[in-house]
């Protein structure tokens, strides 16, 4: 014999879920709904998270904008060990005269000397999608780098994250190269990006007067620098 399954009669006790024609009851579905959103909100959070750390990183620049900042990030990932080229094309002999070579072996990225302010980074993405710039880009002294970020030309390196110095420091460390030392403001203060450039070879400023100035290894003399295939002027005094 067959036996027949009686199942007990529901109490108040029971929940008592309710189907409709099309489907599960309007709560279950809100309930779902409210799953999506949440699941579809972390996505985008955790996204947006990625694409901000990625923002501040070398390669973003490269990536988005291969033309005109592949030249910058091939500079800042070069060999110090092995001669490279200058965001020119220029020869480098010794890539540790370019800063961002140098710097970037020691931790450093783009954005820790290249601070942007909302409005640069608007305005150069505009000029990008427009096409509305030279390449490679035009070279800026560092009161220019720091002058939409309301900081001081000497604070884009001195400051107390990168060269906690002084000018007087700075005289001090290089007291011994004599009558020519690039840090004596017998002349006039020059800015840091007169001598010290991030995306080509360094150059000794002095040797634009004095031949016999002390040019450190790898650095050009001022001649040398004029000479290179993208520098435009001698009065270009820029990073």
């Amino acid at each position: 014999m067959s036996a027949e399954n009686h199942s007990a009669p529901a109490t108040e006790h029971d929940p008592v879920i309710e189907n409709t024609p099309n489907g599960p009851a309007p709560k279950r579905k809100r309930a779902r709904a409210a799953i999506i959103a949440g699941v579809a909100a972390a996505i985008v959070i955790v996204a947006g998270a990625g694409f901000w750390v990625w923002h501040e990183q070398p390669s973003f620049c490269g990536a988005i904008c291969h033309t005109p900042m592949d030249n910058y990030l091939a500079t800042y990932e070069a060999d110090l060990n092995e001669p490279t080229c200058d965001k020119w094309g220029n020869e480098v002999e010794n890539p540790r005269t370019m800063l961002a070579a140098y710097h970037g072996k020691l931790g450093n990225t783009c954005l820790d000397c290249h601070i942007p302010t909302l409005s640069e980074q608007i305005g150069e993405g505009g000029a990008w999608l427009a096409g509305n710039y030279t390449f490679p880009l035009t070279e800026r002294t560092a009161s220019e780098l720091t002058e939409a970020s309301g900081r001081d030309a000497d604070e884009l390196c001195l400051n107390e994250t990168c060269h906690n110095l002084t000018r007087d420091d700075l005289y001090e460390k290089t007291a011994d190269m004599g009558t020519y030392n690039p840090h004596w403001a017998h002349h006039e203060e020059l800015e840091c990006t007169t001598c010290h450039k991030a995306h080509r070879a360094s150059v000794m400023y002095c040797t634009q007067c004095h031949a016999q100035a002390e040019v450190p290894d790898g650095w050009l003399t001022m001649g040398e620098s004029n000479n290179l295939v993208g520098v435009k002027a001698p009065s270009e005094t820029a990073e």
